[in-house]
């Protein structure tokens, strides 16, 4: 079975297309830098390792443009359309009505689209991949997998906020957490490393969007990210956690509307904010070359996330390691040593030189010295998102 994979992100589109249940890559890439002027197309297949750069304004023309060279005569994988069977599509927010897989429908679309307003950066982007999917692909079938799936373990006492208890129940307004494939597929592979089903672990994924979560015995029990994701840690462009009082000061005293505060909270704060760049790659050269805006803005971004790590030890009461992962976890082992610098009161002791070393689908970044072992293990979205949907379309 052909399997195509698409996983848009706030600023990227991943995609792999897998044949399973082999789980054989055929042809996988990534657009980057979506909105700016120069995006970028990274394809591999048959053997070639391809790189475009491209001002790719939407996530529409980056779908188009990963659509394209699937059936490129000479780069291509596929040689017609119908060689693809199913397609399946991340989905950041399914709210309370998924708590699993499921094939796309109207019902789902339309419930995709009213989840919107809790994703503003992701369902969109979510359900244009579906719908440009269904046009160009109409005879494969549509499979959604739910970011926010993962985190249904989170207990109540965990994902309930203190409010009237009316919204709970009657709107469902909670905590539901996000980037769940990632964190499910990371957790697994840490707990299959440290051969310990009984385990806690802390899972931490930076890209443009950020999230940290507590999984214990293989299941979430607590989650950065909350009934849309925007708060927790810094991200590229959204604030993470705020003073809710602000808002509030920023329309009664400020005279902002509140579709500007939600612009600036969502597109024009966190890293980008603090900053004036999103990819965290141009803030680490600016910092390096003495930018005090930037740098400021790494210290406060490996801060938040510290003091995460230590209220998720004590929730779990325990910790056996910290996982980093997604394009900055797995490569910027600048945020990794600020985040685990002055840790060893919790017995985390990072390995300068570990921490230097290539990448790798997963290594240990510790000293021996250290209790907690440091992890950083390639997430894999697409290849979990394949089982998921493997899974459905075999009943399993």
């Amino acid at each position: 079975m052909n399997i195509l994979i698409l996983n848009s992100g706030s600023s990227s589109i991943k995609f792999q297309l897998i044949q399973m249940p082999s789980e054989h890559v055929t042809c996988s890439g990534i657009v980057e830098r979506i909105g700016l002027e120069e995006a970028t197309l990274t394809y591999k297949g048959n053997g070639k390792t391809l790189h475009y750069v491209d001002a790719i304004k939407s996530h529409k023309l980056g779908l188009q443009r990963i659509l394209d060279i699937l059936l490129d005569a000479e780069n291509g994988a596929i040689n017609d359309i119908e060689e693809i069977d199913v397609v399946g599509h991340r989905v950041v927010h399914g709210g309370d009505s998924f708590a699993k897989t499921t094939w796309v429908t109207d019902t789902v679309k339309k419930e995709i689209r009213e989840f919107s307003a809790l994703a503003p950066l992701h369902n969109p982007h979510n359900l244009e991949g579906i719908q440009i999917a269904e046009q160009l692909f109409p005879k494969a079938r549509q499979v959604a997998v739910f970011d926010t799936a993962f985190h249904q373990t989170i207990p109540v006492k965990a994902h309930k906020y203190g409010i009237p208890n009316r919204f709970y129940t009657d709107y469902g307004i909670r905590s539901y957490g996000f980037h769940g494939t990632s964190h499910k597929y990371v957790s697994e592979k840490a707990i299959e490393y440290l051969k310990k089903e009984e385990s806690k672990i802390i899972t931490i994924h930076l890209g443009n969007g950020c999230s940290i979560t507590a999984v214990a015995d293989g299941k979430s029990v607590d989650h950065s990210l909350g009934f849309a994701p925007s708060n927790g840690l810094l991200m590229g462009s959204r604030s993470g956690d705020i003073d809710h009082a602000l808002i509030f000061y920023l329309v009664n005293t400020l005279g902002h509307s509140l579709d500007e505060v939600n612009r600036i909270l969502n597109a024009e704060s966190g890293m980008l904010g603090l900053t004036g760049y999103s990819d965290l790659r141009d803030i680490q050269a600016k910092a390096e070359n003495g930018d005090t805006d930037c740098q400021i803005a790494l210290e406060m971004n490996a801060y938040r996330i510290k003091k995460y790590i230590g209220a998720y030890a004590a929730a779990m009461n325990g910790l056996d390691a910290i996982v980093f992962t997604a394009g900055i976890g797995e490569n910027s082992s600048v945020l990794r040593k600020l985040v685990c610098t002055d840790m060893s009161y919790l017995g985390i002791v990072l390995d300068d030189y570990k921490n230097d070393m290539g990448p790798a689908p997963i290594r240990e970044i510790n000293k021996n010295s250290s209790k907690i072992k440091i992890l950083v293990i390639a997430t894999n979205e697409e290849l979990e998102i394949a089982k998921q949907t493997f899974g459905l379309c075999s009943g399993v």
